[in-house]
């Protein structure tokens, strides 16, 4: 996550040279807390958050959980993870929404924070969990939010209640009390109020807060905060404290390159959990905040949980059976890969759900550096094979390849290194989906799997080549040949290149029951 990817880097710079001790000293324990103190201050996170912080991971480190452990270094690392989890807030914290409708739910928060935007997030996600969302225009004051909230309601799918004009006319305190009553006669469950921000926290923006607050008495109050604020962040989280009150925090912009570490600093300073977590500029990226995740992604240590989710979301559950059935049979087709690849595509950014793997903060570069587009060539390349070559890629000859480059607007190099992916998928796939460790390309037979046959890797490989009597003919099959032996071993949907690490085995196993579903 960009927001927090300095602070990563510098923990994990530190841990790297934690874990070249078999023991630790004292000295190792305060060398490491000094450096965790540094990297969580650069990152803007409260001077008492850390110290507390701080005092907490040294107590433990020097304790016996550490001296007992099997491996020192990465018990610390656990220590150093579930304060981080301590921080944000412990436990998950969800909606509660009122025994009888409609929910209300009230935004806060200072102008520029997003809170007009996260209406719509918000709105959305109610609406794929079953609920009928309505949005109201309470920001009465700056020029045109009531007309952005009308196109945000639109792209959200849902209906908005905006009886004034706003630019300066209207009562936002009795907009707020009628749309409760709309809401029951139109038999909405969610009422969902943006209320008008100011640049600074003053006297009149509490006022105003505190009055439709009192007028609606909404079951929760949202505390929107900008991860990008710094130090701010936590001023501003206590003048709303006291002034309005609020049950919940959502930290919007953690897609931003800002250091962020102050929004880490609110849940503790307030005692109020961070309840959502709003990660780019689409309606789509919104997601309910888990400390536990969280933590792993500033620590690296990967966000599987959610990358499932959000593959469950994305992947029909009878398509993914059937799917699992043709890996296990050798019936996947390049039909069965171009279907999936448009379900990945579904699933948001490629870049974003690599960044969930355990690791990718050490690929940064790579992830920069990662063509989105790739995967529109493949699907450019695949849909300009015929139905028989989809279903049997061995039809694909020298000319064929020409005629589907050509139709796709590609090189026959890329269809061969397509072709040579696809195969290492499925056969990587077949091995998952039967229970296996796949071999990963340009490694050996992983230790202790049942994937592969040792006995088949020690064969040498027979040299190939074209038997043709023709020598234009052959010179050509032959450089053919070359080309796909030289085609970088990548994944199976085009992504990343020979160097990668290849997945852990938590990761192949929640991919294996996600498949075996």
């Amino acid at each position: 996550m960009a927001t927090f990817g300095t602070l990563s880097d510098r923990l994990a710079d530190t841990f790297k040279n934690l874990r070249k001790k078999g023991t630790l000293s004292a000295s190792d324990v305060d060398g490491t807390v000094r450096e965790i103190r540094r990297a969580l201050i650069d990152a803007d996170v409260a001077f008492d958050v850390v110290k507390d912080f701080t005092t907490r991971v040294r107590e433990r480190a020097l304790g016996d959980e550490v001296n007992k452990a099997l491996n020192p270094a990465q018990q610390v690392v656990q220590i150093v993870n579930d304060e981080l989890v301590g921080i944000l807030g412990g436990e998950q914290r969800r909606l509660e929404f009122a025994k009888t409708p409609p929910t209300v739910i009230m935004l806060a928060g200072l102008q520029g924070a997003g809170k007009t935007t996260l209406a719509g997030k918000l709105a959305r996600w109610l609406a794929k969990d079953g609920h009928t969302p309505l949005l109201v225009a309470c920001d009465l004051q700056r020029p045109n939010a009531v007309t952005q909230l009308g196109v945000v309601a639109e792209q959200a799918g849902a209906e908005l209640f905006a009886p004034e004009p706003g630019n300066g006319v209207g009562d936002p305190v009795k907009v707020a009390k009628n749309s409760i009553k709309h809401a029951r006669d139109k038999m909405y469950d969610t009422v969902i109020i943006d209320t008008a921000g100011r640049l600074g926290v003053d006297a009149e923006l509490m006022k105003q807060a505190a009055n439709i607050r009192k007028a609606v008495d909404p079951d929760e109050v949202l505390f929107v905060i900008d991860a990008m604020i710094g130090q701010d962040a936590v001023a501003t989280a206590k003048a709303f404290q006291e002034g309005v009150d609020f049950t919940g925090v959502v930290l919007s912009k953690l897609d931003g390159d800002a250091r962020g570490g102050a929004a880490l600093s609110v849940a503790s300073v307030t005692g109020r959990p961070i309840m959502f977590a709003s990660t780019g500029e689409s309606l789509g990226d919104f997601e309910p905040f888990h400390p536990d995740r969280m933590a792993s992604r500033i620590l690296d240590l990967g966000d599987i949980l959610t990358l499932i989710e959000q593959a469950q979301q994305a992947f029909d559950e009878e398509e993914a059976r059937q799917v699992a059935e043709k890996f296990a049979t050798d019936t996947f087709t390049l039909d069965d890969f171009l279907k999936q690849m448009q379900q990945l595509r579904n699933m948001g950014s490629i870049k974003k759900m690599m960044g969930m793997l355990p690791g990718m903060g050490q690929m940064k570069d790579q992830l920069e550096n990662f063509d989105e587009k790739e995967i529109v060539r493949t699907e450019a390349i695949i849909q300009s094979m015929t139905r028989g070559e989809r279903t049997n890629p061995k039809l694909l000859n020298g000319s064929r390849r020409l005629r589907i480059a050509r139709g796709s607007g590609t090189t026959v190099t890329e269809i061969n290194q397509l072709v040579t992916r696809f195969e290492q998928a499925a056969k990587m796939m077949k091995t998952v989906s039967k229970g296996g460790m796949p071999q990963m390309p340009g490694m050996g037979p992983v230790p202790g799997a049942h994937g592969g046959s040792s006995r088949k890797a020690k064969k040498g490989k027979k040299k190939g080549g074209s038997r043709s009597g023709n020598p234009a003919k052959r010179a050509a099959e032959n450089a053919q040949i070359g080309e796909t032996a030289a085609a970088p071993k990548g994944n199976g949907f085009g992504l990343g290149a020979a160097g990668q690490k290849p997945p852990s085995e938590e990761e192949l196993a929640s991919l294996q029951k996600f498949l075996g579903r």
